[in-house]
């Protein structure tokens, strides 16, 4: 059985780079976006923690969408 390579960033098609920037700028756009609005949410607003969430936005895609979809709480919605 082979031993599968990485390629360099050099040997990747153009498409192939377009396509990796894109989700890089994708990943740290969503994280940029949890951070500023962790941060000018109130605690209240926020389920749990904003230190917890603050540090789960960074990881990957994961964490930013777990945050818009499960750490803020919904307007109208009281607990």
């Amino acid at each position: 059985m082979a031993k599968k390579t990485k390629k360099t960033w050099k040997e990747m098609s153009p498409a192939a780079r377009a396509s990796f920037v894109a989700i890089g700028i994708a990943q740290v756009s969503l994280m940029i976006a949890a951070q500023r609005d962790i941060s000018k949410r109130p605690a209240e607003l926020i389920n749990g923690p904003k230190a917890a969430w603050r540090m789960a936005s960074m990881i990957n895609f994961i964490g930013p969408m777990g945050y818009f979809v499960l750490g803020r709480k919904r307007p109208g919605v009281s607990a």
